[in-house]
């Protein structure tokens, strides 16, 4: 029975040395999961149960487990490389076939899709021409490399300071009380006839630029009452590619007879109180103006285009002019230049025009038992019975791991603790040889004997 033991002893240093030997090879495997083995030992089978005096015939392989812990995330050059930081792994399909991975070095193919280096595909939520995920089943992603389509301004946002020190326009000096006014008609050609302008760039339908050009002009609190008692007022003119609206509203190069579109309102505390729309606007701190917008000078994109000022937050302090800020929501057309993938997951692709949208979203799967998962090589695991099934959700929630891009997992493998383990094996190794030597001796001498 010696030799049963110690051949055992040597099938199990054997098995454990090759373990050993597989964790070593794969240190620099990416998102490799170093083994254990794990040893149990061997009692004859008996009719009447064992025996308290039974001494055991060997050991054996219980299991090779896999130790699903952290490796070190490393920083790549590649963007398309990303690494779980956490629990889960990267959800992969090819021809059907669903598999599992911690191995995030991705590439696109030439239809825009996340494939690893064995051509599996990388799943989660797909997004909609509009950035919208759809989250419902997982998809293989494909990246939408199509050009974003431009939009036209439907909004200005500006916040301002109006010089509450400012004259109005043609008024006489040293003021006299009422204010002596020598009335100039506004126009854009001639900066005597408003105080204060400034501009933003705004698109129309097929994303042509146009310059808008505004102008702000103190109205006369004595001779023109303002709305509402105690404000003090500013008419508000446009242009656009330099050229003023008409009396009628409309935007002509013609036009001789620029009026305001609309008044700003302030009380005697600076405050913006309300603006006065030349227009109809369901905002009562908004201007809305009519834009005809063209392309070229002669055929118009759009006969008109209703673009809405917003001037909620300006001043009208003792300071000098200013603007804090003039902001606009349309843009031109743009091509995709990058896109990066963020913690939780979501795609978000950067286009020419400053632009970005949600292109996609990568899910993580997680199992009960992972040490349940069928090693099939290439770092892919398949689901089992013993594994459960797997809970597939977006990640850094539901205590899924997050994503780090242009990052891969290192593998696990400590190479210290695994040569300290070699030199441990090839001990036991070298102990169970020599229990078999010593059998082999007692046995010659029991044969020797005469």
């Amino acid at each position: 029975m010696g030799f049963q033991q110690g051949l055992s002893g040597l099938n199990a240093a054997s098995k454990s040395l090759d373990v050993i030997g597989n964790n070593i090879s794969n240190a620099n495997t990416v998102g490799f999961k170093q083994a254990q083995v794990q040893f149990a030992d061997v009692y004859a089978n008996s009719l009447s149960g064992a025996s308290a005096n039974a001494v055991g015939i060997g050991v054996r392989v219980s299991t090779i487990a896999q130790q699903f812990t952290q490796g070190n995330i490393s920083s790549t050059n590649n963007p398309l490389d990303t690494a779980i930081n956490g629990n889960g792994f990267f959800r992969m399909i090819k021809n059907g076939a669903v598999t599992y991975t911690r191995n995030g070095q991705f590439q696109l193919d030439k239809n825009g899709g996340l494939v690893n280096a064995q051509g599996q595909q990388l799943t989660g939520y797909i997004a909609n021409a509009a950035g919208v995920l759809s989250t419902g089943s997982a998809s293989p992603i494909t990246i939408n490399t199509a050009d974003i389509a431009p939009a036209q301004t439907a909004k200005v946002s500006g916040v301002m300071n109006l010089d509450s020190r400012e004259y109005v326009p043609g008024t006489q000096k040293p003021v006299t009380i009422p204010p002596v006014i020598t009335p100039i008609a506004f126009s854009p050609t001639d900066p005597t006839s408003y105080n204060k302008s400034t501009s933003v760039t705004v698109f129309d339908s097929l994303g042509n630029s146009h310059v808008l050009q505004t102008y702000y002009v103190r109205v006369d609190p004595v001779t023109t009452p303002p709305a509402t008692a105690g404000t003090i007022e500013w008419n508000v003119f446009a242009t656009v590619d330099g050229n003023p609206f008409d009396a009628t509203g409309a935007l002509t190069p013609a036009a001789t007879t620029p009026t305001p579109i609309g008044k700003l309102a302030f009380d005697n505390m600076g405050k913006l109180t309300g603006a006065i729309p030349a227009y109809a606007a369901t905002d009562p701190r908004a201007l809305q103006m009519i834009v005809p917008v063209a392309s070229g000078a002669v055929t118009p994109i759009n006969t008109t285009a209703n673009i809405k000022f917003d001037y909620t937050n300006s001043t009208q302090f003792g300071s000098d002019f200013s603007v804090s800020s003039m902001k606009q929501d349309g843009f031109t057309s743009g091509k995709l230049s990058k896109f990066n993938t963020a913690k939780d997951g979501t795609i978000v692709g950067s286009y020419t025009n400053g632009q970005t949208k949600v292109l996609g979203q990568v899910v993580l799967a997680s199992f009960t038992n992972s040490n349940g998962l069928q090693s099939l090589g290439d770092n892919q695991w398949a689901e089992t019975s013993e594994s459960g099934q797997p809970l597939v959700g977006p990640p850094n929630s539901g205590g899924l791991g997050a994503l780090t891009a242009s990052a891969t997992e290192d593998s696990n493998t400590d190479l210290t603790g695994e040569l300290v383990n070699m030199i441990t094996a090839q001990r036991v190794y070298q102990a169970n040889s020599q229990t078999i030597k010593t059998q082999d001796q007692i046995l010659q001498t029991i044969v020797n004997l005469r």
